[in-house]
């Protein structure tokens, strides 16, 4: 049994009595949408055309959201359907992080992910979906895929269908009938000014809560002016605003959309991990760095005397604190962080990462008992290492589970970079814990720096092989994020090139403290840019 969607787009009248009867079944609070009606518009009146495009989850065979999740909030039932349990969702965004089709959402009242789970409730009753019961022309086709003598299934097998974005290879259950390409890929139309839709939102369901309370506090019939005027009235920073609008703008550039435009979607999430994210990539490499660059140095040369060794430990504790503080901070039931470790989902990166750092967490403070104890345990510095190289690599691979977002598809080259920063700021920190270091360390900075500009040259100068990657470079390195991208640069990596080349002594822990600096903004870069590129 393998349960699907068919939108047959030669019927569907733009209604929007799916998106209603979705949001009566399931409750659903202002704002935020299971399900959705796309407009789009061609050519120049009177030889114009309006088509409509029903979104919602694909249920897909291959769901990257399920494999992601870190507690099983998200999981694939026997029938096909993917489901969710917000009993278990800590609010991470991880989800919406790894869904190419922008199906999921933070329900503002619960604080935890939500979507359409094709009215599971009614199919295990006997019944249908709530959209496919109120549709007036029968435009949605629910049932069996697997059933060649179902409706659904004889309509994908004789008609000529369409999935959006078949490249993510997700295996989608949502087909298209008399579907285009306007219709299904969010960057093959502009935006139409500042749309209803558009305007409702930035942020992850925040405005939507704004919304749902001002909803109690308004007269019906003067409700929907209220909240059209109150454009002032939003819960997102003027930064993201502005990034917003600007990017928008620079995406369409040089986009041949013959005319076609987008004049009523879903409400933009905007940023879903936001500054918390790449402070806690940074901190990490700082934490896991240090220890790498003692047990290097451990290894390699004599022994740290014991007050460097201490400084160290410690500085390697407080980082790793600072680390999970950020990671907790960011979700959105913090309530609800330890279920990733008590409730694991073994296939997400964020669940073995989490595993990771409570390690190496724990190696570390054993070794700081050693030190302090004199227990002579010498042969930690091994499992730390390998823990503290672990640690500092981790999060390429959970960005790389993050399967909506091309930038972040090089698994790879990312643990290496990460791996690179990781020793930066290792050596800066041994410079300051351990000055006997220092001619040594400055030798492993300036390695580290070049090596840093070398993996960012390759980024963005090979050829990528999808449009959003394309994108993501040129607003990293000429649009909106370019001053802050090349700010990183300049400070972070040939400033200190030319420091630690000509300046002997005093000028390296400089040249280290602007390669850490350069190291946040290209990080914040890296990983804000792909979050503005559009899903729907």
């Amino acid at each position: 049994m393998n349960y699907g969607f068919v939108i047959d787009n030669r019927l569907c009248i733009g209604c929007h009595a799916c998106t209603v009867a979705c949001k009566s079944e399931h409750n659903i609070p202002i704002g935020v949408n299971r399900t959705h009606v796309k407009y789009i518009e061609k050519g120049v009146f009177p030889k114009s055309t309006r088509e409509f495009s029903v979104h919602r989850c694909n249920h897909c065979a291959d769901a990257p959201c399920v494999d992601i999740c870190p507690t099983t909030a998200l999981y694939t039932r026997a029938d096909g359907i993917v489901d969710f349990d917000n009993d278990r969702c800590i609010g991470c965004k991880s989800c919406m992080q790894a869904c190419p089709y922008d199906a999921l959402y933070i329900d503002p009242n619960t604080n935890t992910a939500a979507k359409c789970n094709y009215c599971a409730h009614r199919i295990d009753g006997g019944y249908e979906p709530a959209c496919v019961i109120v549709c007036p022309v029968e435009a949605i086709i629910s049932g069996d895929l697997d059933d060649t003598n179902s409706k659904i299934a004889q309509l994908v097998a004789n008609e000529e269908t369409m999935t959006r974005k078949p490249e993510k290879m997700t295996k989608p259950n949502l087909y298209y009938v008399n579907g285009t390409n306007e219709m299904l890929d969010p960057n093959a139309t502009t935006q139409d000014g500042k749309y209803v839709w558009s305007e409702q939102s930035v942020g992850v369901g925040h405005f939507a809560k704004y919304a749902d309370q001002r909803s109690s506090e308004a007269d019906t019939e003067n409700l929907l002016v209220q909240l059209a005027m109150e454009n002032s009235v939003k819960t997102g920073k003027p930064i993201d605003h502005r990034a917003i609008d600007s990017v928008a703008k620079e995406i369409q550039q040089g986009v041949d959309t013959q005319g076609a435009r987008r004049v009523y979607d879903s409400p933009s999430k905007g940023v879903l991990w936001g500054w918390e994210v790449p402070v806690y990539v940074w901190t990490k490499a700082i934490a896991t760095g240090t220890f790498l660059m003692m047990a290097v140095w451990n290894i390699l040369n004599s022994n740290l005397n014991a007050a460097s060794e201490m400084k160290g430990l410690i500085t390697t504790l407080v980082f790793m604190g600072l680390t999970a503080g950020l990671l907790i901070k960011d979700i959105d039931r913090p309530d609800r962080f330890l279920y990733v470790l008590l409730r694991p989902q073994w296939k997400s990166w964020l669940v073995r990462g989490a595993y990771i750092i409570t390690g190496f967490s724990g190696l570390v403070s054993l070794k700081l008992l050693d030190n302090y104890l004199k227990l002579g345990l010498d042969w930690l510095w091994i499992p730390g290492m390998i823990f503290a190289g672990l640690g500092a690599v981790y999060t390429a691979f959970l960005f790389n589970q993050a399967r909506a977002r091309d930038l972040w598809q090089t698994p790879i080259q990312s643990a290496i970079h990460m791996l690179v920063h990781a020793f930066i700021a290792g050596s800066v920190v041994m410079m300051i814990i351990a000055p006997e270091t220092v001619e040594w360390m400055t030798s492993a900075l300036l390695w580290g720096v070049v090596l840093n500009i070398i993996i960012i040259a390759k980024e963005i100068l090979i050829p990528h092989d999808t449009p959003d990657t394309r994108k993501a470079i040129h607003l990293m390195t000429k649009g909106y994020y370019s001053k802050y991208f090349w700010a990183g640069i300049i400070v972070g990596s040939v400033v200190p090139i030319m420091m630690l080349t000509m300046i002997a002594g005093s000028g390296a822990l400089l040249a280290g403290g602007l390669a850490l600096v350069g190291i946040l903004l290209t990080e914040f870069v890296r990983i804000r840019v792909p979050q503005m590129i559009p899903l729907s």
